[in-house]
Protein backbone atom coordinates (compact mmCIF):
# COMPACT_ATOMS: atom_id res chain seq x y z
CA UNK A 1 0.00 0.00 0.00
CA UNK A 2 1.36 3.31 -0.73
CA UNK A 3 1.93 5.51 2.61
CA UNK A 4 0.16 8.67 2.64
CA UNK A 5 1.49 11.59 3.44
CA UNK A 6 0.88 11.21 7.18
CA UNK A 7 3.07 8.05 7.47
CA UNK A 8 6.09 9.48 6.08
CA UNK A 9 8.31 10.35 8.95
CA UNK A 10 9.31 13.85 9.08
CA UNK A 11 12.16 15.51 8.07
CA UNK A 12 14.77 17.21 10.45
CA UNK A 13 14.07 20.18 8.61
CA UNK A 14 10.14 20.11 9.22
CA UNK A 15 10.99 19.22 12.82
CA UNK A 16 12.78 22.40 13.51
CA UNK A 17 10.58 24.43 11.60
CA UNK A 18 7.63 22.67 13.66
CA UNK A 19 9.67 24.00 17.34
CA UNK A 20 9.87 27.32 15.78
CA UNK A 21 6.07 27.58 14.66
CA UNK A 22 5.26 26.27 18.23
CA UNK A 23 6.36 29.79 19.42
CA UNK A 24 3.11 32.38 18.73
CA UNK A 25 3.39 36.15 19.74
CA UNK A 26 3.09 36.46 23.07
CA UNK A 27 4.23 33.08 24.19
CA UNK A 28 8.17 34.22 24.56
CA UNK A 29 8.70 31.27 26.61
CA UNK A 30 7.99 27.61 26.64
CA UNK A 31 8.44 24.49 28.11
CA UNK A 32 9.73 21.02 26.34
CA UNK A 33 6.64 19.74 26.93
CA UNK A 34 4.44 22.64 25.59
CA UNK A 35 6.24 22.96 22.24
CA UNK A 36 6.05 18.92 21.96
CA UNK A 37 2.74 19.08 22.64
CA UNK A 38 1.96 22.18 19.88
CA UNK A 39 4.41 20.65 17.42
CA UNK A 40 2.78 16.95 17.43
CA UNK A 41 6.37 15.36 18.38
CA UNK A 42 7.01 12.84 21.02
CA UNK A 43 8.40 14.81 24.28
CA UNK A 44 11.94 12.65 23.85
CA UNK A 45 12.19 13.93 20.05
CA UNK A 46 11.35 17.27 21.06
CA UNK A 47 13.97 17.40 23.66
CA UNK A 48 16.86 16.55 21.40
CA UNK A 49 15.82 18.66 19.01
CA UNK A 50 15.63 21.72 21.55
CA UNK A 51 18.93 20.35 23.07
CA UNK A 52 20.81 21.55 19.75
CA UNK A 53 19.11 24.76 18.85
CA UNK A 54 19.88 25.46 21.86
CA UNK A 55 24.10 24.43 21.19
CA UNK A 56 23.78 26.29 17.83
CA UNK A 57 21.69 30.00 19.39
CA UNK A 58 18.90 28.97 17.81
CA UNK A 59 16.97 29.08 21.16
CA UNK A 60 18.42 29.80 24.80
CA UNK A 61 17.29 28.70 28.28
CA UNK A 62 15.03 30.69 30.46
CA UNK A 63 15.10 28.75 33.76
CA UNK A 64 12.38 25.79 33.36
CA UNK A 65 11.90 27.39 30.25
CA UNK A 66 13.01 27.91 26.28
CA UNK A 67 12.96 30.63 24.21
CA UNK A 68 13.80 32.21 20.44
CA UNK A 69 17.63 32.58 20.56
CA UNK A 70 19.98 35.49 19.45
CA UNK A 71 21.03 34.07 16.11
CA UNK A 72 17.28 34.32 14.66
CA UNK A 73 17.18 37.83 15.92
CA UNK A 74 20.28 38.19 14.02
CA UNK A 75 19.05 36.41 10.61
CA UNK A 76 16.10 37.91 10.97
CA UNK A 77 17.79 41.73 10.46
CA UNK A 78 19.69 40.75 7.84
CA UNK A 79 16.56 39.81 6.28
CA UNK A 80 15.58 43.04 6.84
CA UNK A 81 17.79 45.08 5.77
CA UNK A 82 18.55 42.64 2.54
CA UNK A 83 15.13 43.55 1.82
CA UNK A 84 15.43 47.21 2.55
CA UNK A 85 18.54 47.33 0.52
CA UNK A 86 17.40 45.61 -2.69
CA UNK A 87 14.04 48.40 -2.86
CA UNK A 88 16.37 51.19 -1.94
CA UNK A 89 19.00 50.66 -4.62
CA UNK A 90 16.99 48.67 -7.36
CA UNK A 91 16.30 51.31 -9.53
CA UNK A 92 20.01 52.79 -9.48
CA UNK A 93 21.10 49.39 -9.89
CA UNK A 94 19.23 49.35 -13.20
CA UNK A 95 20.23 52.20 -14.23
CA UNK A 96 23.69 51.48 -14.02
CA UNK A 97 23.30 47.72 -15.68
CA UNK A 98 21.54 50.06 -18.53
CA UNK A 99 24.51 52.37 -18.87
CA UNK A 100 27.27 50.04 -18.81
CA UNK A 101 25.45 46.96 -20.67
CA UNK A 102 27.28 44.46 -17.84
CA UNK A 103 26.46 42.81 -14.45
CA UNK A 104 25.41 44.56 -11.38
CA UNK A 105 25.95 43.61 -7.92
CA UNK A 106 25.16 44.54 -4.11
CA UNK A 107 26.75 42.50 -1.96
CA UNK A 108 26.90 42.96 2.31
CA UNK A 109 29.68 41.59 4.54
CA UNK A 110 28.78 39.07 6.90
CA UNK A 111 32.07 37.98 8.62
CA UNK A 112 34.72 37.84 6.25
CA UNK A 113 32.38 37.05 3.23
CA UNK A 114 30.35 38.73 1.33
CA UNK A 115 26.56 37.37 0.61
CA UNK A 116 24.95 39.09 -2.60
CA UNK A 117 21.85 40.17 -1.92
CA UNK A 118 20.67 41.47 -5.63
CA UNK A 119 22.55 41.07 -9.04
CA UNK A 120 21.02 42.47 -12.23
CA UNK A 121 22.63 40.15 -14.86
CA UNK A 122 24.06 41.22 -18.55
CA UNK A 123 23.10 38.59 -21.17
CA UNK A 124 26.78 39.52 -22.11
CA UNK A 125 28.12 38.68 -18.88
CA UNK A 126 31.22 36.41 -18.43
CA UNK A 127 29.93 32.87 -16.06
CA UNK A 128 30.42 34.68 -13.13
CA UNK A 129 30.56 32.46 -9.19
CA UNK A 130 27.92 35.12 -7.82
CA UNK A 131 24.21 33.80 -6.41
CA UNK A 132 21.48 36.18 -4.90
CA UNK A 133 21.64 34.62 -1.40
CA UNK A 134 25.14 33.13 -2.00
CA UNK A 135 28.36 33.60 -0.32
CA UNK A 136 32.09 34.48 -1.33
CA UNK A 137 35.00 35.41 0.33
CA UNK A 138 35.63 38.95 1.13
CA UNK A 139 39.53 38.90 -0.08
CA UNK A 140 38.84 37.30 -3.87
CA UNK A 141 35.65 40.20 -4.71
CA UNK A 142 35.30 43.83 -5.61
CA UNK A 143 32.90 44.07 -3.22
CA UNK A 144 34.45 42.26 -0.38
CA UNK A 145 37.85 44.39 -0.98
CA UNK A 146 35.51 47.53 -0.09
CA UNK A 147 33.94 46.26 2.32
CA UNK A 148 36.79 45.05 3.99
CA UNK A 149 38.50 48.40 3.70
CA UNK A 150 35.92 49.77 5.70
CA UNK A 151 35.94 46.36 8.15
CA UNK A 152 36.26 46.64 12.13
CA UNK A 153 39.76 45.65 12.86
CA UNK A 154 38.54 42.08 14.59
CA UNK A 155 36.99 41.47 10.87
CA UNK A 156 40.71 42.10 9.45
CA UNK A 157 42.27 40.36 12.69
CA UNK A 158 40.10 36.98 11.84
CA UNK A 159 41.31 37.24 8.30
CA UNK A 160 45.05 37.76 8.85
CA UNK A 161 44.72 34.12 10.61
CA UNK A 162 42.65 32.67 7.22
CA UNK A 163 44.05 30.84 4.84
CA UNK A 164 43.55 32.02 1.48
CA UNK A 165 42.21 29.29 -1.45
CA UNK A 166 42.74 30.65 -5.23
CA UNK A 167 39.29 30.98 -7.11
CA UNK A 168 41.01 32.86 -9.64
CA UNK A 169 44.53 33.80 -10.95
CA UNK A 170 44.66 36.88 -9.19
CA UNK A 171 43.59 35.87 -5.97
CA UNK A 172 45.46 37.24 -3.16
CA UNK A 173 47.46 35.07 -1.12
CA UNK A 174 47.23 36.80 2.32
CA UNK A 175 45.85 40.07 4.07
CA UNK A 176 49.06 41.22 4.02
CA UNK A 177 48.79 41.39 0.19
CA UNK A 178 45.28 42.86 0.42
CA UNK A 179 46.71 45.84 2.83
CA UNK A 180 48.12 48.71 -0.21
CA UNK A 181 44.73 47.74 -1.96
CA UNK A 182 42.51 48.43 0.87
CA UNK A 183 44.36 51.64 1.84
CA UNK A 184 43.68 52.75 -1.95
CA UNK A 185 40.47 51.89 -1.63
CA UNK A 186 39.55 53.83 1.83
CA UNK A 187 41.48 57.24 -0.21
CA UNK A 188 38.95 56.94 -3.20
CA UNK A 189 35.93 55.37 -2.41
CA UNK A 190 36.79 52.83 -5.28
CA UNK A 191 38.08 49.26 -5.93
CA UNK A 192 38.74 46.85 -8.61
CA UNK A 193 39.27 43.01 -9.33
CA UNK A 194 41.03 41.64 -11.51
CA UNK A 195 40.85 37.76 -11.80
CA UNK A 196 40.62 37.67 -8.49
CA UNK A 197 37.08 35.65 -7.94
CA UNK A 198 37.34 33.61 -11.38
CA UNK A 199 39.00 33.39 -14.69
CA UNK A 200 38.17 36.72 -17.28
CA UNK A 201 36.31 38.27 -14.57
CA UNK A 202 37.40 42.01 -13.65
CA UNK A 203 34.96 44.81 -11.90
CA UNK A 204 34.62 48.10 -10.16
CA UNK A 205 33.10 48.63 -6.92
CA UNK A 206 32.31 51.43 -4.43
CA UNK A 207 30.75 51.10 -1.04
CA UNK A 208 27.49 52.59 0.25
CA UNK A 209 27.87 54.42 3.39
CA UNK A 210 25.31 55.71 6.05
CA UNK A 211 26.30 58.08 8.61
CA UNK A 212 30.18 56.88 8.11
CA UNK A 213 29.43 53.54 8.22
CA UNK A 214 29.62 51.28 5.24
CA UNK A 215 26.66 49.09 4.74
CA UNK A 216 27.36 47.18 1.44
CA UNK A 217 29.08 47.55 -1.89
CA UNK A 218 27.52 47.98 -5.05
CA UNK A 219 30.26 46.79 -8.40
CA UNK A 220 30.02 46.66 -12.25
CA UNK A 221 31.45 42.91 -13.36
CA UNK A 222 33.00 42.58 -16.84
CA UNK A 223 34.63 40.05 -18.76
CA UNK A 224 38.74 40.81 -18.98
CA UNK A 225 38.27 40.71 -22.98
CA UNK A 226 36.49 43.93 -23.14
CA UNK A 227 39.21 45.92 -22.28
CA UNK A 228 40.06 47.93 -19.33
CA UNK A 229 37.62 47.86 -16.63
CA UNK A 230 38.81 51.40 -14.39
CA UNK A 231 36.95 52.70 -17.39
CA UNK A 232 33.31 51.75 -15.37
CA UNK A 233 35.17 53.19 -11.86
CA UNK A 234 33.37 56.79 -12.35
CA UNK A 235 30.47 55.26 -12.94
CA UNK A 236 30.08 52.96 -10.52
CA UNK A 237 31.38 55.77 -7.95
CA UNK A 238 28.40 58.30 -9.08
CA UNK A 239 26.14 55.18 -8.43
CA UNK A 240 27.59 54.67 -5.21
CA UNK A 241 27.87 58.22 -3.35
CA UNK A 242 24.41 59.22 -4.75
CA UNK A 243 23.31 56.19 -3.16
CA UNK A 244 25.19 56.98 -0.24
CA UNK A 245 23.32 60.45 0.09
CA UNK A 246 19.82 58.80 0.04
CA UNK A 247 20.40 56.01 2.69
CA UNK A 248 18.27 58.79 4.81
CA UNK A 249 15.32 57.71 2.92
CA UNK A 250 16.17 54.30 3.30
CA UNK A 251 16.37 54.23 7.04
CA UNK A 252 13.23 56.13 7.48
CA UNK A 253 11.38 53.53 5.15
CA UNK A 254 12.91 50.67 7.50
Amino acid sequence: MRPTERDIAPSMIQRVSEVLKAFHFGDYSLTVTEIAKRSNLPKSTTARIVTEMIRFGLLERDNQKVQLGIRLFELGQIATRSMNLRQFTFQAMQQLSIATGQTVHLAVLEGTEVVYVQILRSKTAPKLPSRVGGRMPAYATGVGKVLLAYAPAETLDELRETKFEKYGPNTAGSLKDLEPQLAEIREKRLGFEHEESAANVACAAAPIIHNGKTIAAISVSVSTDIGDVTKMGPAVSAVARSLSRGTTKMSQSA
